[in-house]
């Protein structure tokens, strides 16, 4: 199979400009290409992994990627459907420029023939004057075509300010100056992005240079219709201070049956073969969940590395009794405990049967009795016997928690503080 027929076969190609011209560049010899991302938050979330696995794949498959972080694009903002951006200061954009920069990093390569290059378009927007970037760029731009734009249209009414409106002039020049750099042939991105990228493929050709080629890749929505990668804890971030790398693996554990195989195809590595294979296993057997795993473990381990995935898949089962929980880091215990519902206690520790109903686990002393009475009460994957007891001190785990789980499922944390 080429690299197109892979793309097409996984969904990742919803428009190009040139299809035939598109397979023959793509399937024929290197070429340079380049995808945009704008620093509008201090890190990266899980709806960009569908361009960054993409640029992932294409250098792969021999190409050069350019990764382009937006320092001047960030300071304006894409036109949003519904109102104004607010900027941002120049100082935050730059700060989040370098974060998201070494977010990108891990992603792709830096050395051999198809080595990638990290880009700003501050570098060369910033020295631009105002007389030289409306005579230059400017002159190429029809207002009425930028005003037939849907996301332009629709602002008329309530009102688009010139600077979300000249958007489209920045982006459609990136392309143009990395053209002219670096032999930039080709550009992709979501598919909220075709004017954009459309209109930066004719700004090169007014230009002279060219022809470049561009395709965009389909929106990512779950299959109840709410937006990919929103939790009810906000957005799924990349960086690991935002969103817990034990977070992030359950984020994809928690993917719906009807959206998981779609997923699969969109991010993993995996072959063809490979993926049918397992899209054959999780039909046959949709309770093990085979193909939630498998794509949590491949992407925790690509966005922050096989050892916090490890320590993900072995919270997973060490808090539901299937492993030993004195292997878990305090990071990842606490990450964990935190998403399940983490009860602070100072002080001394109270008997193991008023922990149960403070933690939310039961809803009275009776019934935390009757729990333990029945044995389906648990300290430390121990089962309880005594509601009276004293937990001592050597129970703690990493000196300040405790994982105490009613039944097989349902589960809470506590943490003496000092």
């Amino acid at each position: 199979m080429t690299l197109v027929d892979d793309l097409l076969w996984r969904g990742l190609i919803q428009d190009s400009t040139d299809p035939d011209e598109l397979r023959k560049k793509l399937d024929g010899g290197s070429l340079t290409f380049y995808v945009g991302f704008d620093p509008t938050a201090a890190s990266l979330h899980v709806g960009h992994l569908m361009q960054v696995c993409t640029a992932r794949r294409l250098q792969l498959a021999g190409h050069r990627p350019l990764l382009l972080v937006g320092g001047a694009t960030g300071q304006i903002g894409d036109p949003r459907e519904s109102s104004e951006r607010s900027l941002n200061p120049p100082e935050v954009v730059e700060s989040w420029v370098q974060r998201i920069r070494t977010q990108l990093s891990p992603f792709v390569t830096y050395d051999g023939d198809n080595a990638a290059t990290l880009v700003n378009n501050l570098d060369w927007t910033g020295p631009t004057s105002v007389i030289d970037f409306l005579r230059d760029v400017g002159k190429h731009f029809p207002v009425n075509k930028m005003l037939a734009r849907d996301v332009v249209r629709n602002r008329l009414e309530s009102g688009i300010s010139f600077t979300e409106f000249s958007y489209q002039l920045l982006q459609s020049n990136d392309f143009y100056q990395l053209h002219v750099q670096h032999g930039c042939q080709l550009q992709f991105g979501g598919s909220d992005q075709w004017g954009n990228i459309t209109a930066g493929v004719d700004f090169v050709r007014r230009r002279g240079a060219g022809p470049v080629q561009a395709f965009v890749t389909p929106l990512v929505l779950k299959a109840d219709g709410t937006k990919f990668g929103k939790t009810e804890g906000g957005a799924v971030w990349l960086d690991p201070t935002m969103t817990s790398p034990y977070s992030f693996y359950q984020f994809w554990i928690n993917s719906d049956d009807r959206d998981v195989t779609r997923y699969l195809r969109y991010f993993s590595f995996k072959s063809r073969e490979e993926l049918e294979e397992l899209e054959k296993a999780t039909a046959e057997r949709p309770q093990a969940r085979l193909a939630q795993r498998a794509l949590a473990e491949e992407l925790t381990a690509l966005v922050h590395g096989a050892e916090e995935a490890r320590q993900a898949v072995a919270a997973s089962q060490a808090l539901f009794g299937r492993g030993s929980l004195d292997e878990l880091s305090a990071d990842t215990l606490r990450a964990a405990l935190a998403e399940a519902g983490l009860h602070p206690v100072r002080g001394e520790l109270p008997p193991v049967g008023v922990l149960l109903k403070e933690a939310g686990l039961v809803a009275s002393a009776n019934e935390a009795r009757r729990t333990i009475t029945e044995g389906g009460a648990y300290l430390n994957n121990e089962r309880i016997t005594d509601g009276e007891a004293v937990i001592p001190a050597s129970a703690l785990l990493h000196g300040r928690f405790l994982v105490l789980r009613r039944g097989k499922r349902t589960f809470a944390g506590v943490e003496l503080l000092p």
